[in-house]
């Protein structure tokens, strides 16, 4: 599933494609994908609309419309968003098309159908799709060691599990939560209540420098972004833990565990990430 870093990447690629143009027809191929309203009720109000610009919350993209109203939607496993004249051939599974005055059009193609839109009128509260119940932005001043400790330090949970509950923190997935604790030298599967306020604070700077340097390295343009049909924008050779289990720490040398925490497959290092707490003495090294 994208991360926040792939969203927002995705985000800043097709703001500037859509921003300002008109939606002359919208053709959704699977209803199932329109969660709300219905898909009917879906088109007829987008048609003749004028995108206003895009937001992200969390892994949730909002594209803004000009009469207040907004189209959220996420990508969940498989989703992609692509800006493309309308005389390209469409991929495979293409399942919602916006066209434009322009003569281009936004499509979205989902492999596995998970992906969903919600249309939400202005002023009303969005019970829908669940991004009003996400949590702060990693990006946020206000994630902070306070607000962490406050929100985590007497749960007894894995701090690798806490740090993919969206309700708290909104973004970080499996890659990014390995690769912030590796960076912070945290092991993966410490109790949240076990973390001293040192290492609350290390998780405060290093989730944003870690998340802004994610989103640094996926830079990539319209036309890259096109011409790889959305798919060739990954951090996966700038990863330094996620996914290399048996390979050489970068930092010691050691080689790179693997283990299971709450069903999710985690990556750490032994050595720089010790199953232990952090004590004044060892705060200070």
């Amino acid at each position: 599933m994208p991360e926040l870093p792939e969203v927002e990447t995705i985000r800043r690629v097709i703001e500037p494609q859509i921003k300002g143009l008109v939606i002359t027809e919208v053709s959704v191929r699977r209803p199932e994908v329109i969660s709300y309203p219905e898909a009917g009720e879906f088109c007829r109000r987008l048609t003749g609309q004028t995108i206003s610009h895009m937001t992200r919350k969390g892994k949730f993209l909002a594209i803004h419309l000009e009469n207040k109203e907004r189209v959220i939607l996420h990508l969940r496993m498989t989703g992609c968003l692509l800006v493309a004249p309308s005389s390209c051939p469409e991929e495979k599974y293409t399942h919602v098309v916006f066209a434009f005055n322009n003569g281009r059009e936004l499509r979205f193609s989902d492999m596995r159908r998970f992906g969903r839109f919600w249309l939400v009128r202005e002023g009303e509260t969005d019970t829908y799709s669940g991004a009003a119940k996400l949590g702060i932005d990693p990006l946020s001043p206000e994630c902070n060691a306070e607000y962490l400790s406050a929100h985590l330090h007497k749960r007894r949970k894995a701090i690798k599990e806490c740090l993919l509950e969206q309700t708290i923190v909104a973004g970080i997935g499996n890659i990014y939560s390995d690769e912030i604790l590796f960076a912070a030298g945290i092991y993966p599967a410490r109790p949240a209540n076990s973390l001293a306020h040192t290492e609350w604070e290390r998780l405060a700077e290093v989730i944003p420098e870690r998340i802004s340097y994610f989103i640094k390295k996926n830079g990539i343009t319209p036309e890259e972004y096109l011409e790889s049909k959305g798919k060739d924008y990954r951090n996966t050779p700038f990863l330094q833990v996620y996914g290399q289990a048996g390979r050489p720490c970068p930092k010691c040398g050691e080689t790179l565990c693997r283990m299971v925490i709450g069903g999710r497959s985690s990556v750490y290092c032994p050595v720089c990430q010790k199953n232990e707490p952090e004590t004044l003495e060892t705060s200070l090294c």
